[in-house]
């Protein structure tokens, strides 16, 4: 995944392990075993960094306390929390979500909300951005074709902001690689005239913990 990743010219991926009651990550584990694969990445050679991240189930934010969020921030920065919405439609439960974590000091980062479409979908959209998250989409559906439409009809609503692999292997299923997605981005508005923001600018800032403000906001391109 590493060399697919270092293909693309990512320089950086954000380990991003499911914390949801189905799957068995133990968060005080995750130091140590990053560590091992980090060792593993030099002796092979490897330039693209891992990261410290989590992907956290919504539902799952009574069972954390701060310190475990803290501890699978994207980064390890402390700040932005890679927020994985219930299934179905967005709802008040991911509101919640996001007023919670920003009450405890965190940010919120929508993962892949491609899976939660809505009649009123880019509408749910602007209330999670007005309540301070950032979405981030997934990249191989902009070039997909059953999926890239509706890709780009969230695009130019301005309702996406950084784009993520969601890769889980490097034998099946989605490459680690932004580099096709971010070349369609460059000819859609209302992103194209912010691409750097996207591709580099907004990454790096949450992986760093700053205060991220997007440069266009929902509507922008109507």
């Amino acid at each position: 995944m590493v060399r697919q990743a270092e293909a693309d010219g990512i320089a950086a991926i954000c380990a991003t392990p499911h914390i949801r009651a189905d799957h068995p990550v133990r968060i005080e584990e995750l130091p140590a075993r990053r560590g091992e694969l980090e060792a593993a990445l030099v002796k092979a050679g490897c330039r693209t960094r891992v990261l410290p991240g989590g992907e956290v189930a919504a539902d799952m934010l009574g069972a954390l306390d701060g310190p475990e969020l803290a501890e699978v921030t994207l980064g390890g920065s402390g700040t932005w929390i890679l927020l994985e919405p219930a299934p179905g439609p967005l709802d008040q439960r991911v509101e919640a979500a996001i007023e919670d974590l920003r009450i405890r000091g965190f940010r919120a980062l929508i993962a892949h909300p491609e899976r939660h479409p809505a009649p009123d979908f880019v509408d749910r959209l602007r209330r999670l951005i007005d309540k301070g998250a950032l979405v981030q989409a997934t990249a191989a559906y902009f070039t997909d074709e059953s999926t890239g439409p509706g890709m780009l009809a969230l695009a130019r609503a301005g309702v996406i902001h950084v784009l993520g692999s969601d890769a889980h292997s490097s034998l099946a299923g989605r490459r680690v690689e932004l580099a096709p997605a971010l070349e369609i981005l460059a000819e859609t508005e209302p992103v194209k005239g912010h691409l750097e923001w996207v591709a580099h600018t907004a990454p790096w800032g949450i992986v760093g913990g700053e205060d991220v403000v997007t440069p266009f906001r929902p509507g922008d391109s109507e």
